[in-house]
């Protein structure tokens, strides 16, 4: 990378760590740290949902799915649209009115009223857990990227550790409300510079549509190059998410009102597809020419059988943008990153503190001993997530477990309490355990599970069945 682009990218970085040192200072409590004062605007949440929906590692694995399967790819955030939409219609307004009651911070709360303690412990540590494991895998997509972008300078390790440090640090200062006003100005900057600058220059760099057609299979182009299993899969693992996902809790509870919590909503869904999806798959896409036409040897990457398929868009990106783009893009690609990472980090401190530490131990009383506290609690944790993802070779694989393992563990509850006139705490508490721990225990042993169905499928499954199960032997009266 040349010493113009390196210049433009500390710059970058630099101002975006100012914002959390800016909020560092602002933030009175953890109303401000954790929901941001219940008083922000539509576009800012719209635009920070799906910053951290999509963000750098989606982006990271979209453009490993274009590398590996075309404009198919595509499909897995249309399952992103459909959640974000069906949860403004039927999620979000009976959340608001609970809100508007309870002022709460954490999406275990919402079980908690609608159950008991026992229920808001448990989906505080499936909550805590998942996300510290997603947070994981962003670290891990900043590495690759750094490691794609930066060789041979930075090997992955070291890459993992310097983007750990800078994502740790600027979210332990400055909770949600950096998260959500820096997710803004971040996607902003990503989507214009793939729209204006890294898909025309690439498409332009392989050669326009000839280039791609001499070496790409036909498929490739192909909205049907995928099987009912995969798209099933993908459904399965990301619609339920907008129901139980932590940080979306926390962007309702940021919104002014319901009705600003769905129009955020609409309009994430629209960013995520078509838009950010067919630009991943695209740029994804464009890296498999870029390889097979040989623009990759100067790195070493001759073949398919040479790279690793999420290391073909940043690779494609060092090679065809010019001194200085180059080092926007990459600070552009890397904040996207930071706003999936940092609002994930935030998410699982919340829920460790308040679901967690809250009912065992007494924390720092008074608005400013328990802000340090969250910021302390925030810093060990994102070291945790920096740990684990030394170990996780795949961001797309990390991603998805860790979204398996909420969404088997909390959908059926949440579903049953919200929109179930008779609900059972011990069939919420017994579900939780069922799905989350058949789902992860299905992954650990790596079963060929039957039409190659995802084991989120099972979980939930069994989940479903056990909170009916018991829902009916304990004949619970109406909440």
């Amino acid at each position: 990378m040349h010493f113009i682009d390196v210049g433009v990218f500390v710059l970058y970085m630099l101002g975006v760590i100012g914002i959390g040192v800016y909020f560092l200072i602002k933030n009175k409590g953890a109303d401000d740290y954790y929901v941001g004062g219940r008083n922000i605007g539509s576009w800012h949440v719209g635009l920070s949902v799906v910053a951290t929906d999509v963000g750098g590692g989606f982006s990271i694995g979209l453009g490993g799915l274009g590398f590996i399967m075309g404009i198919s790819g595509s499909w897995m955030l249309f399952t992103g649209l459909v959640g974000a939409w069906l949860s403004a219609v039927i999620l979000i307004p009976k959340v608001k009115k609970i809100d508007r009651l309870k002022k709460f911070h954490t999406f275990p709360q919402i079980l908690g009223y609608l159950f008991t303690p026992r229920v808001a412990l448990l989906a505080g540590f499936i909550s805590a857990i998942g996300y510290l494991g997603f947070t994981s895998s962003q670290i891990l997509a900043g590495a690759i990227l750094a490691e794609a972008t930066f060789t041979p300078i930075i090997d992955r390790m070291t890459a993992l550790i310097i983007m750990g440090i800078i994502v740790i640090v600027y979210t332990s200062m400055g909770g949600i409300k950096a998260v959500i006003y820096t997710d803004t100005i971040q996607w902003i900057i990503l989507i214009s510079g793939l729209v204006f600058i890294g898909i025309p220059v690439a498409y332009f760099s392989v050669g326009g549509i000839i280039g791609i057609r001499e070496v790409v299979p036909d498929e490739f182009f192909s909205l049907a190059n995928i099987s009912w299993q995969q798209l099933l899969n993908w459904a399965v693992t990301i619609i339920p998410i907008w129901f139980v996902g932590m940080t979306l809790y926390q962007r309702i509870y940021a919104t002014r009102s319901k009705k600003q919590a769905q129009k955020a909503w609409f309009i994430a869904g629209f960013f995520e597809w078509p838009i950010m999806a067919f630009m991943g798959v695209l740029l994804g896409l464009f890296a498999r020419v870029a390889l097979l036409q040989g623009q990759f040897e100067y790195l070493g990457y001759g073949a398919l059988a040479d790279i690793d398929v999420e290391m073909g868009l940043p690779l494609l990106l060092r090679t065809v943008l010019p001194v200085g783009l180059m080092g926007l893009m990459m600070a552009a690609y890397f904040s996207a990153i930071m706003s999936t990472a940092d609002s994930c980090l935030v998410a699982s401190s919340g829920n460790f503190i308040t679901d967690i530490i809250n009912k065992w131990f007494k924390t720092p009383q008074g608005k400013k001993g328990f802000l340090i506290f969250s910021q302390i609690i925030t810093l060990i944790l994102g070291t945790i997530a920096l740990f684990l993802a030394t170990f996780m070779p795949s961001v797309l694989e990390l991603m998805l477990h860790s979204y398996a393992f909420m969404v088997s563990g909390l959908f059926v509850t949440v579903l049953g309490g919200l929109f179930l006139k008779k609900t059972s705490s011990q069939a919420a508490f017994w579900s939780m355990l069922a799905g989350g721990g058949t789902t992860i225990t299905l992954i650990i042993l790596s079963l060929d599970l039957p039409f190659g169905l995802d084991p989120i499928i099972f979980g939930i499954s069994f989940s479903a069945l056990i909170f009916f199960l018991i829902n009916f032997i304990y004949k619970p009266k109406n909440n």
